[in-house]
């Protein structure tokens, strides 16, 4: 059913047969990039836009409860063959497949293909070389495609030949769909215990899909028994990951107009156990306009991976710099340092978002700068007195667990004498004492102060934006070919389109995806590795001044 308009209307139906209420929104058809969105229609006094029960949500206890898929699921999964996600995953593919499936009308409306990078063309994907994320799709889809070829292909098939199929063949790419569906639309959804663990067995027994007349998947919220609806008041909440239909089709935006929430009681929306969205407008909302809800402050690598979209200038946007684990191995005096650094629980790698460069030498003035981004110094104080607290220290971005790890790589044959003397004073002659990890840092960063750290740090931003700009060139390159960018959403534009110009730059938008996302990358190890220049400027001078 190729016509939008009319997958929306079963669908709709379908929703409606479930107990699902647009009390005041629809679904529309966006577009081609989009795929469809919910749109308010009416003015709601309790700001309530949309309820959907939550025995209608894909959860790990709907794959377990259902009459076809829970018998085989729940043998593996007691023997911890599959996970939550991946009893959600072959639900998916087995329901995608199966040809009188009551969850049709919702998977229909379903994208057949996404934009994240697992579904990137070779062409497509060597946009990426060079950055974080091109290792990760590569390791990630060899293994989908491991965890495919040994448990989820002939589990599958020997569900459907349960099911009286045996002819529909089953690829891997049913499977990379399911997974694209759940993580891209799967929600961490806070329920009542009771609902999630019924004290009695029978508790959801008349709560297993069936269908009515015209064969809709339907949950009667009069199935819901006493027991049920009570525990939910007494009991504490469980969080569940799950797809809730309906809810699942608002569309990200910076600037959010609602937000969903659970509704264990009934008491809001007169719905026992249900999910809501909930208007976050301070005036009724306009008739036609999109109602958008929030993924999270996510950069653009998080945002790719998952939901297959970027955001041109994201103020959420980081970065990511570690230290190569295997490299610990290949410096002087590793084992001394390696001991030192699981001593003080050291973290290899560090999380940087575009925010912190507020708080730096060079501030950006993004707007969602704040105190909350600046990074605490561990070592405070100087045993001996002669370490000063250094005049840039607020105005040092990178986190401190961060220097400390990389303080303690840094060491010099010296310095680590004078620690290893000073950590074995402070642990007593007969070691009485167990050393904590403040210990290590602390005589670490008396000795050494942070020039050492900087220059590592300064090393390993060097390498970074070296790697990028190797494959795909420099950042204002990257610029430039966005400036002529133009996007194909579909094989349709393409005909439509001309050919390349010096004006225009014909790209598919995940080609366009792969440049806003490493240009954002190579802007951004600039930006750090400016930071961290001077700051080590700065602490060798300072560094000169201690006797």
């Amino acid at each position: 059913m190729a016509n939008p308009e009319a997958k929306l209307e079963t669908f709709l139906h379908w929703l409606q047969a479930n107990g699902v209420d647009l009390r005041g929104c629809n679904i529309k058809y966006c577009d081609s990039r989009k795929g469809f969105g919910i749109f308010s229609d009416k003015d709601v006094s309790d700001g309530v836009l949309l309820v959907v029960p939550l025995e209608l949500a894909i959860t790990p206890m709907r794959v377990l409860q259902d009459p076809f898929l829970g018998p085989e699921c729940r043998a593996l999964f007691e023997e911890g063959d599959v996970d939550d996600r991946l009893l959600m995953m072959l639900l998916l593919t087995v329901e995608r497949l199966r040809k009188d499936s009551l969850w049709k009308p919702y998977l229909d409306m379903l994208p057949t293909t996404f934009g994240n990078t697992l579904w990137f063309n070779e062409e497509e994907l060597q946009e990426l070389r060079g950055t974080a994320l091109y290792r990760a799709t590569e390791l990630q889809k060899k293994s989908l495609v491991n965890l495919y070829e040994t448990k989820v292909k002939d589990l599958v098939k020997k569900l459907l030949t349960l099911d009286g199929d045996s002819e529909t063949e089953v690829c891997f790419e049913d499977f990379l769909w399911a997974n694209s569906v759940f993580w891209s639309r799967a929600l961490n959804i806070p329920m009542p215990r009771s609902h999630v663990f019924p004290e009695m067995q029978d508790v959801h027994q008349n709560c297993t899909p069936k269908a009515d007349e015209k064969g809709s998947q339907v949950t009667n919220p009069d199935d819901l028994t006493e027991e049920t609806t009570h525990n939910t008041e007494q009991g504490d909440t469980v969080w569940v990951e799950g797809l809730v239909p309906g809810i699942d089709f608002c569309n990200h935006d910076l600037k959010p107009i609602a937000t969903w929430e659970v509704d264990g009681t009934g008491l809001t929306t007169r719905v026992p156990v249900s999910m809501y969205l909930l208007s976050a407008a301070q005036s009724p909302l306009q008739i036609g306009r999109e109602i958008s809800i929030s993924y999270g402050n996510k950069g653009n690598e998080e945002l790719l991976y998952l939901y297959g979209f970027v955001i041109d200038g994201n103020t959420d946007d980081y970065l990511m710099v570690h230290y190569p684990a295997e490299a610990i191995n290949t410096i002087p005096f590793a084992e001394s340092k390696s001991q030192l650094l699981e001593v003080q629980k050291a973290e290899m790698r560090c999380l940087l978002p575009k925010t912190l460069l507020d708080n730096g030498f060079f501030p950006l003035g993004t707007q969602n700068s704040g105190e909350n981004n600046k990074c605490n110094r561990v070592c405070n104080y100087s045993w001996s007195g002669q370490r000063k607290i250094p005049s840039y220290v607020n105005k040092l971005v990178f986190p401190e667990k961060f220097m400390a790890t990389l303080r303690a790589i840094a060491m010099q044959e010296d310095e680590l004498f004078k620690v290893s003397s000073m950590l074995e004073e402070l642990a007593g002659p007969e070691g009485e004492r167990e050393l904590s990890d403040i210990d290590v840092q602390s005589a670490i960063w008396e000795v050494c102060g942070d020039s050492g750290a900087l220059q590592v740090l300064v090393d390993l931003l060097h390498v970074k934006l070296m790697d990028l700009e190797e494959h795909s060139g420099t950042e204002e390159s990257d610029f430039e070919l966005l400036k002529k960018a133009l996007i194909i959403d579909n094989q349709e534009d393409n005909k439509q389109m001309a050919n390349d110009s010096e004006e225009t730059k014909l790209m598919t938008r995940n080609k366009w995806s792969a440049i806003v996302y490493r240009r954002g990358q190579k802007q951004l190890t600039r930006l750090f590795l400016k930071e961290a220049e001077h700051a080590l400027q700065l602490s060798m001078t300072e560094e000169m001044s201690v006797p």
